[in-house]
């Protein structure tokens, strides 16, 4: 699982992220559990990424952080 932060936003549920550790950006889709419980990603929210084994441009989005900041940021600042 990499961290990432939402670009843009696009239709039918596809988000394009920035992946920290590569700095590059995919496109993703939500995971399952994110399109039953109905969340909802933003631009610029912070999220867990599950990158698929056989196209490295793309992934699953599996986790949202609550907030702004992600857990490495708030890290960073203390």
């Amino acid at each position: 699982m990499l961290e990432a932060q939402v670009v843009e936003v696009l239709p039918n549920a596809k988000f394009k992220v920035l992946l920290k550790e590569f700095n590059t950006v995919i496109d993703a889709t939500p995971s399952g559990k994110i399109r039953l419980n109905h969340i909802r990603i933003l631009k610029g929210d912070f999220v867990s990424v599950e990158l698929s084994t056989y196209d490295l441009t793309k992934g699953r989005i599996t986790f949202r952080y609550k907030g702004k900041k992600s857990s490495n940021s708030n890290q960073e600042n203390n």
